[in-house]
């Protein structure tokens, strides 16, 4: 598995942006929001129990995560057609602000490292990766747990102080000092 310092993976994938089948589809790359930070999250399965949980979750702090000059990406190995199918049929989804991205093929999430050996599908991995394409910061929940999404906008927040952060450090808290 790809980890802290790595380079993120080059990828170009279908992405759904909304639930008009006219305009929900556009491609995503690596190359796309350049010099940003970015939060990639991955899911095993759309039309699951514990994925749309967190999805709308990340959903809800798109903003947060815009004002840190910072995109989101969800990504799963379903296809473009079956994310925009979920997102016209669950309440939580409907208005999602965050793109939708298939990896079909598994090649990101190979890539990666982060297919589960028995299911084939991507694991709850999340990933923040720096505005030069490095991995900061990486974690990977068993299938059955959600993650927390605050949680990941601590850690980003900590990470654009660029200074050393104590434990459960939070925005607007002191850094420490070496001596």
């Amino acid at each position: 598995m790809l980890t802290i310092g790595d380079t993120f993976p080059a990828f170009q994938l279908k992405a759904v942006v909304s639930r008009d089948p006219k305009t929900a589809f556009v491609d995503l790359s690596d190359k796309s929001d350049a010099g940003k930070w970015k939060v990639v999250f991955f899911w095993p399965k759309d039309f699951t129990f514990v994925c749309p949980t967190e999805i709308a979750a990340f959903g809800k702090l798109a903003q947060e995560f815009k004002d840190r000059d910072t995109v989101v990406y969800g990504v799963s190995t379903d296809s473009e057609f079956v994310h925009l199918a979920w997102r016209n049929n669950h309440p939580d989804l409907k208005d999602l602000p965050i793109p939708m991205l298939a990896d079909i093929k598994r090649e990101l999430s190979q890539s990666l490292g982060i297919l589960d050996r028995n299911e084939g599908v991507a694991l709850r991995a999340t990933f923040i990766v720096d505005p030069e394409g490095v991995i900061r910061f990486v974690a990977v929940n068993d299938l059955s747990v959600g993650r927390n999404p605050q949680e990941v906008m601590r850690v980003l927040d900590a990470l654009q102080t660029d200074e050393l952060c104590p434990c459960n450090w939070q925005k607007g808290d002191d850094v420490l000092k070496a001596a």
